[in-house]
């Protein structure tokens, strides 16, 4: 099975740049996609075999997240029963008989950090509710997760140190998650591989020049770790700031 996800930073925009082109080309099996920023019935897209999810955020041009599958689901859950998460619509969870697959954009610490702390609040919750699916059955947990794990995982490490996305605390909680029983799929394919980037700040030639984070992630439970045939980022498709990322399992 394909698994697609892409922070498109506005569908809107996205389509006018190429969405619907990389959409068909890459035939997934599921395409999910986050920080839509839009309201219902504020985009309409004939997706030829696929069942649309969408969970927008209550402010207008804002967050929000869609999962586009050709495979319909035993259940369908936005956000993880507290309200914050369900206002933003920062989460969609499809149940399937062999797995979850979780759609997620993470709230961003800001460059203040003004946010940090509800940030780590949203990680605990998160987190609690990930082991509690994976108690059930295996977990798919995808998005724009707002962080640089490790030092490989951005350009200028050493110059971020403490910075949003790449703070000390947010990087514990990573650690913390995947300590408990999950995998970061590129990784675990390429454990040590440099400058492999999902984002890059729209600064003059900031992406010609690939100086950007790796913020984007297919983490999966520990027991489907066996099962990755492909865990790539595709770079070089433009349309946000953001680039898609690609897991291909075999379930």
């Amino acid at each position: 099975m394909k698994f697609i996800s892409w922070n498109v930073n506005g569908i809107r925009a996205c389509i006018s740049k190429g969405f619907l082109e990389f959409f068909h080309q890459i035939d997934a099996d599921f395409f999910c996609v986050q920080e839509i920023k839009c309201q219902a019935g504020q985009v309409e897209l004939a997706l030829d075999g696929y069942q649309q999810y969408w969970n927008y955020a209550q402010k207008k041009g804002y967050s929000g997240t869609a999962i586009f599958t050709k495979h319909t689901p035993l259940s369908v859950r936005y956000g993880v029963g507290d309200e914050d998460a369900q206002e933003e619509g920062r989460i969609i969870t499809l149940e399937y008989n062999d797995f979850y697959l979780v759609n997620v954009y993470t709230p961003n610490a800001q460059r203040d950090l003004a946010r940090l702390p509800l940030r780590l609040e949203w990680e605990d919750r998160l987190a609690m509710y990930l082991k509690e699916l994976d108690s059930r059955k295996p977990v798919i947990y995808c998005g724009d997760l707002n962080v640089a794990h490790t030092e490989i995982d951005l350009k200028n490490a050493k110059s971020n140190i403490g910075n949003s996305g790449f703070t000390y605390e947010e990087r514990a909680k990573m650690s913390a998650l995947l300590a408990s029983g999950f995998v970061d799929s590129f990784r675990y394919k390429y454990p040590e591989e440099t400058d492999h980037y999902t984002w890059w700040s729209y600064m003059n030639k900031v992406r010609e020049r690939n100086i950007g984070w790796r913020i984007d992630y297919f983490i999966v439970s520990e027991r489907l770790k066996a099962q990755i045939d492909i865990a790539t980022i595709h770079p070089h498709i433009m349309g946000s700031d953001h680039c898609p990322i690609e897991l291909q399992l075999h379930i």
